[in-house]
């Protein structure tokens, strides 16, 4: 079975339905979040590339209906309407790297009502992972101040995919590289590691251990030096450092502790051992708010490398997204449900200077000096152009973060911009919801007046 069947049971069910009532005409969905996380001034759009990817190879094969049968626990001639649905929609969609604000579609999806019905659960779960890590991430480089920040979060994420997923939009967010083989290879990343406790630990004598080390691979090498002794490890690293004449472009990793008042130690030590030029690691629980922490104090630090608590965004590991029905066959449609309503039709974000956003119908005119985020991005099944590169979407970041006011951009009490709303998209919403809810009072008429004629 293919990536197909990567979805909930439900969305199956109702694209039968669709296809057995003929209701096959052009649905928009529209994929946004209500709301951002605690802690969030902004989120980074991530995650449209494998989106776009998997709706070219999108398809239902024979297998994959027999795979939607027994989950149905239906006759597999009951599911024959799904065998060779694609999808042949349209995808608007915020390109990524971009900054987006609470309320604001990532994407927009047109297709006929079945395909584009099927196709929700997998691109929900895909954009909501990866904005919420890239937007950990940039969080992350902010903290540092200009020193590099290294991925070290794959053992701890929620599964390998996960993992790639996480090495991948680090890059976007800036990161200098990954300790991801897998991931450094596909998207041309640096790779980074030193060594495990453990290492040190089988050989008992931590000057055996590096020297080992060090003459098993050539160039710089970075020792990791908190195992026993931080201060005696540091002496021990520079020792061989120079014995070997490897100091230039190597560095130490402490990875426990008191990261700050050790690093100090460890700058003097090695100042004094002539290597002023071997850089200082720190790694160990560390997300934006533990950088923040470390930058302010001051502390000779060189890199920081973040595991754990940025792979899973552990402060934040969830959006609260929703891909939402917004028009079918030409009309616009809305949710009424408390505290869950959503504004109907097709939308566009107008962007202006300082990230002063305008959410708005998608066939409002564009007024001068606003930018629009949502672009085509596929066509009739197809990309519309050829695959975005990390490094764009990383250019694309850093002038939208550029813009942000700085109150958004605080690591600790952050307060998003909120985007505005037109007053075109003002009216339709007001419109549908009175049209909605006088309808739903009529309905509701008639079913008391049935109740009433009973005998």
């Amino acid at each position: 079975m293919s990536q197909t069947t990567a979805t909930d049971l439900y969305e199956a069910s109702m694209a039968l339905v669709y296809l057995r009532e003929g209701m096959t005409k052009d649905a928009t969905f529209s994929l946004f979040t209500r709301d951002l996380p605690p802690g969030r001034g902004f989120l980074v759009s991530a995650g449209l590339e494998p989106v776009l990817d998997f709706l070219t190879d999108f398809r239902v094969t024979p297998d994959d209906a027999r795979g939607f049968a027994t989950a149905l626990g239906c006759d597999p001639q009951d599911v024959q309407p799904l065998v060779g649905l694609g999808f042949e929609g349209e995808v608007r969609a915020v390109p990524e790297g971009r900054v987006i604000l609470p309320g604001e579609p990532l994407l927009e999806v047109t297709a006929p009502l079945p395909q584009a019905q099927l196709v929700e659960t997998w691109l929900l779960s895909q954009v909501s992972h990866q904005t919420t890590v890239a937007s950990k991430a940039a969080r992350c480089v902010l903290a540092a101040d200009g020193h590099p920040v290294i991925d070290f979060s794959l053992r701890r994420t929620h599964g390998p995919e996960a993992g790639m997923q996480a090495a991948r939009v680090s890059t976007i967010a800036g990161f200098a590289g990954t300790s991801n083989v897998a991931a450094a290879l596909r998207w041309k990343m640096p790779a980074s590691g030193t060594m495990a406790h453990s290492y040190i630990e089988a050989f008992g004598d931590e000057e055996a251990a590096f020297m080992a080390f060090a003459q098993s691979r050539p160039g710089p090498v970075t020792f990791l030096v908190d195992t026993y002794d931080t201060p005696e490890g540091v002496m021990t690293a520079a020792h061989v450092l120079n014995v070997l004449q490897r100091g230039s472009g190597s560095a130490i990793r402490i990875d426990s502790g008191d990261l700050a008042d050790l690093a100090r130690q460890s700058r003097l030590i090695l100042d004094q051992a002539n290597l002023r030029d071997v850089g200082i690691i720190v790694s160990g629980g560390l997300d934006e708010y533990g950088v923040d922490r470390l930058a302010r104090s001051g502390a000779p630090i060189d890199v920081y490398a973040v595991g754990t608590k940025v792979g899973t965004s552990a402060d934040a590991p969830y959006l609260d997204s929703a891909y939402k029905l917004v028009e079918y066959d030409g009309e616009p449609v809305m949710k009424l449900s408390a505290a869950k309503v959503t504004a109907p039709g097709r939308k566009q974000v107008m962007r202006a200077d300082g990230v002063d956003d305008v959410i708005a119908l998608a066939d409002e005119r564009l007024p001068e000096g606003r930018e629009p985020l949502l672009r085509r991005v596929m066509s009739a099944g197809r990309r519309t152009g050829a695959p975005d590169t990390l490094v764009a979407a990383h250019d694309r970041l850093l002038r939208d973060l550029s813009a942000l006011p700085q109150h958004a951009l605080r690591v600790r009490d952050p307060v998003p911009p909120v985007p505005a709303v037109s007053s075109r998209l003002e009216r339709l919403t007001h419109h549908v919801r009175r049209n909605l809810a006088a309808d739903v009072e009529r309905r509701a008429k008639r079913r008391r007046s049935a109740i009433a004629g009973l005998p």
